[in-house]
């Protein structure tokens, strides 16, 4: 084969690597779906919890089914006194550092760690889904000289992420908002994150090994980094009379408004619309109502672009939901992984119900058949 045989496809883009009964997405429609059920729906009469089973199971949970779930996710939620240890070591940590480092330890902990059944990974999924909030506050408190805030045992799971960070229970808003960005974040198919997770499970390691890899891709700023950055971008712009000028100067200079754009939807995001109500709700609830009009006036000033395929995504609404939680801006990557454990969970599971070596191919544009030269002949 020559070079001219081989067609290059950078970043994999457009190739389908394997199949998937999970999650159906239409780029092009702006279509996301969950075991068949659109996105549209679930965010709007689903749970997290219920969302979590279905993508595990495959389908919706009768109410008992849901109740014996819910409880397990309760009961998993404690963290063995050696990862406490460990975050007091790496307290310095960036959260999602300290993330993954935690969750690789938990798997010395796991009592089915050495099995990679479907059974026991759903199991393991499980408890992660669980225990990853609970990493995440811990480091939270203990970064700032703070003792862990032990789990509430009759919060829901997005109720129960806010609570362990300080102790206090939240609103009803705000606990349904998170709820809600946790099931829109629950599964993207096969983004960054998930394809290394199941690169990962393609070796046959296991979940934690397959998970850790996927919070480690999902640490970079070009994948997890959105929600941050647009908070960092509202801030600048101070007052939504200010928009216009700011999305202008960064157009201008050839740089990215956060938030917009995406590399599957050339629609809008289905999943914006469900937030973007939610923020304007919350911010007047916290008597802060400027941050969603500022984020309505970038809205208004990147119209014109729409036309390229260029959209709001997702986490343009959501890092001001954290934010209005009181959640410090460097935690809004380890938010998105919160949500993402079931997604990331069955992706493993679907990897190694047919698994196989992930291995595709690089095209070699180096130098040929080169004599080797003795050290003391080289010039």
């Amino acid at each position: 084969m020559t070079t001219d045989d081989i067609t290059l496809h950078r970043g994999l883009a457009g190739v389908y690597f394997d199949r998937s009964a999970t999650t159906f997405i239409d780029g092009k429609e702006g279509v996301l779906e969950y075991r068949g059920y659109n996105i549209d729906e679930l965010a709007e009469l689903s749970t997290f919890e219920e969302t979590a089973y279905l993508l595990i199971h495959g389908e919706l949970p009768t109410q008992t089914q849901l109740d014996n779930y819910d409880a397990d996710l309760k009961g998993a939620r404690e963290l063995p006194e050696q990862i406490f240890d460990i975050l007091a070591l790496i307290k310095d940590s960036h959260p999602m550092d300290a993330l993954r480092t935690a969750v690789s330890a938990l798997a010395g902990f796991d009592p089915d760690r050495n099995d990679n059944s479907a059974e026991a990974t759903i199991r393991k999924g499980l408890r992660l889904t669980s225990q990853v909030p609970s990493i995440v506050m811990a480091h939270h408190n203990i970064r700032a000289g703070k003792d862990p805030i032990k789990p509430s045992t009759t919060l829901n799971h997005a109720g129960n992420f806010l609570y362990m960070m300080d102790g206090k229970e939240p609103s009803a808003q705000a606990m349904n908002l998170m709820d809600k960005d946790f099931v829109l974040h629950a599964d993207h198919g096969s983004n960054a994150s998930a394809f290394t997770a199941r690169v990962v499970a393609g070796t046959a390691a296991d979940l934690h090994g397959a998970i850790t890899a996927g919070i480690a891709a999902l640490s970079g700023p070009s994948h997890g980094g959105a929600a941050e950055n647009v908070m960092q971008m509202a801030r600048e712009i101070g007052k939504a009379e200010n928009a216009a000028d700011y999305v202008q100067d960064l157009l201008s200079n050839r740089k990215r408004v956060m938030g917009f754009g995406h590399r599957v939807y050339k629609a809008e995001d289905p999943r914006a619309g469900h937030l973007r109500e939610g923020v304007k709700d919350l911010s007047e609830e916290m008597g802060q109502p400027e941050w969603y009009r500022i984020l309505e006036a970038v809205v208004d000033a990147m119209k014109p672009y729409t036309r390229r395929g260029i959209h709001v995504n997702v986490d343009f609404f959501a890092g001001v939901i954290y934010y209005l939680n009181g959640i410090p801006q460097d935690l809004f990557v380890p938010i998105f992984a919160v949500g993402r454990i079931p997604g990331w969970t069955i992706q493993v599971i679907e990897q190694f119900e047919h698994n196989i070596l992930i291995r595709p191919l690089l095209q070699y544009t180096g130098k040929r058949n080169r004599k080797y030269v003795p050290i003391a002949e080289r010039g």
